[in-house]
Parts: structure tokens; C-alpha cells; sequence
């Protein structure tokens, strides 16, 4: 019954909120001397608070998100129609910033909820992160050094390594070098590394160090999108200093039965190949 308890307990730190012992014993009059059917209901009647704390946390994130959508919309059609200077540029642009957040809110909600649905496909590892690369429009350049086919979600997977990116530029400083070897994606950077909160608890959405850039919400989502699509996303200072993001993908293995040939993915014919001259290239930068 103890071990039953802390596998429950276990099953609950690694976000089954949903994990309950259930002792019959706790059905009825405990009696005195059964301590361990006073810790199972304890757990369990921990586990339901929590789990509605949680769940009231998350809906009303997703509550704000959608009531601020209606108005901004309104506010960005207003924007548009203010007479050209400098007013109207401030205007619009913290309008894009606080649609960005809004959208980025949504998106929480959503990791939180655990209703996301993956869609999988096999792609090129190295095609991939060099497209996003050039999508991001920075200063950015890619080393690979090994290709892998990856089974995962393509645009999940391309958000993780673009918001890995722009965090790079964003709270780091140059060069910052996207890496790919194998089925592992590395982002670093030469800027003073990541906070030890960071390092210790993971990212936390609405909290920055330094210069205060940004809402905490890049990285959040980042990770929340690794464990949708089963990917690891560590993150560390390296011993010559920067930061350092690495993402482990579940590498593609395909059986020897013909299908070898065929690239369910897509990414650009049976080579793998992306561009149009039919070349990946082992070193790119962006845009």
C-alpha cells in the first residue's frame, strides 16, 4: 500500500493530475492505527486541490487570451488608419507585440490543457532547421555534421527550434550557431548564459533576468512543444561560457522493407533535399 502511494505520488510530480491511490479503507471510518490509509487520503485530497488550482489557473489564461483578441483586432484595424509618423509607428508596433503575447497565451493554454493532437511525418532533420533558419531572417549560422530522419511533427517542431533561435539573439550575443548532428538540434550563443533559475526549475513564463527582454514565454512554449512531439530540450552554460539549448529528437528507424526509398515527410524528394538546386549544404546563415 506505501508503494502504491508513492507510485501515485510519483505519477502526479511528472503532471498526471488525474492519479489517485483510492484506498477502499479511506471509504470508510479509518481506524486509528491505520496510518497508511490516512497518508493515502491525504494524497489524494492533495492531488484534487491541486488539480483545481491548476485547472482554474489554465482556464483563465485561455479566458484573458480570447477577451483580448476581439479588442485588439479593433485596435490594430484603428492603427492602420493613423496618418504616417513616428505616433503611428510606436502604435502599431506595441499593437503587433501585444497580439504576439495574446497569441503566445493561447498557445500556453492550449500545452496546458494536454489536448494537443501531434501530426507526424518523417523529415530531414538538417533541411528543416536550415528553412527555419532563413524564415527567422538573423545572422544565424547552421553546422551540420551529421543528417538524421526524425519522425515528428514538422510545425511544432519548427516553432521549438525558431523560438530557440530567437531567444539566442534575443538575450545572448553573437555568433549564434545552430548545430545539427544527427538527431540532435544545438542553439548557443556567446552571451552571459542562462539564469540559474533556468538551469534549476526549467523557464518560467513571465520572468527575465537582465535587461528584462521579452515575457519568459519563448522558451516556455519551447518546451512545451518538446514534449508534445517527444523531444528532450535541455538547456546549460557551457565550461567557455554562452548559453546552450539542445534538442534530442526520437530519431526515425525504418524498416529494411523497401521503404527506404520514400519520404513520407516530403522535405524535398528522396535526398532529403530542400532547396530547388537540389543542395542542403553543410554551412548556411540567414536570411
Amino acid at each position: 500500500r506505501l508503494h502504491q502511494s508513492a507510485r501515485v505520488a510519483r505519477r502526479i510530480s511528472a503532471g498526471d493530475l488525474d492519479a489517485r491511490v483510492r484506498d477502499p479503507r479511506t471509504a470508510r471510518p479509518i481506524r486509528a492505527q491505520d496510518e497508511v490509509a490516512v497518508v493515502a487520503g491525504a494524497l489524494d485530497t492533495m492531488a484534487s486541490t491541486l488539480q483545481r488550482k491548476l485547472q482554474t489557473e489554465q482556464r483563465f489564461t485561455a479566458d484573458v487570451a480570447h477577451e483580448l483578441r476581439t479588442p485588439l483586432t479593433g485596435l490594430s484595424a484603428a492603427a492602420e488608419l493613423l496618418p504616417p509618423g513616428r505616433p503611428a509607428e510606436l502604435v502599431r508596433d506595441r499593437v503587433r507585440a501585444m497580439r504576439a503575447l495574446t497569441e503566445d497565451l493561447l498557445e500556453i493554454s492550449r500545452l496546458d490543457a494536454r489536448t494537443e493532437q501531434v501530426d507526424l511525418a518523417v523529415h530531414e532533420l538538417a533541411p528543416l532547421a536550415e528553412r527555419v533558419v532563413r524564415a527567422s531572417g538573423t545572422d544565424t549560422e547552421v553546422r551540420v555534421t551529421g543528417a538524421a530522419r526524425v519522425e515528428t511533427d514538422r510545425r511544432r517542431l519548427e516553432r521549438v527550434i525558431g523560438n530557440l533561435v530567437a531567444n539566442a539573439h534575443r538575450h545572448g550575443r553573437p555568433p549564434v550557431v545552430l548545430s545539427v548532428d544527427g538527431a540532435v538540434v544545438s542553439v548557443t550563443d556567446r552571451g552571459p548564459g542562462f539564469p540559474a533559475y533556468l538551469l534549476d526549475g526549467g523557464p518560467q513564463r513571465f520572468r527575465t533576468d537582465g535587461a528584462g527582454k521579452g515575457h519568459g514565454l519563448g522558451l516556455t512554449i519551447a518546451l512545451g512543444q518538446a514534449e508534445v512531439i517527444g523531444a528532450r530540450l535541455d538547456f546549460g552554460n557551457p565550461p567557455d561560457g554562452g548559453a546552450l539549448a539542445r534538442l534530442t529528437l526520437p530519431e526515425y528507424v525504418h524498416l529494411d522493407d523497401g521503404e527506404c526509398d520514400r519520404n513520407p515527410g516530403g522535405d524535398g524528394g528522396p535526398e532529403g533535399r530542400d532547396d530547388p538546386d537540389g543542395s542542403t549544404g553543410s554551412t548556411a546563415h540567414g536570411p
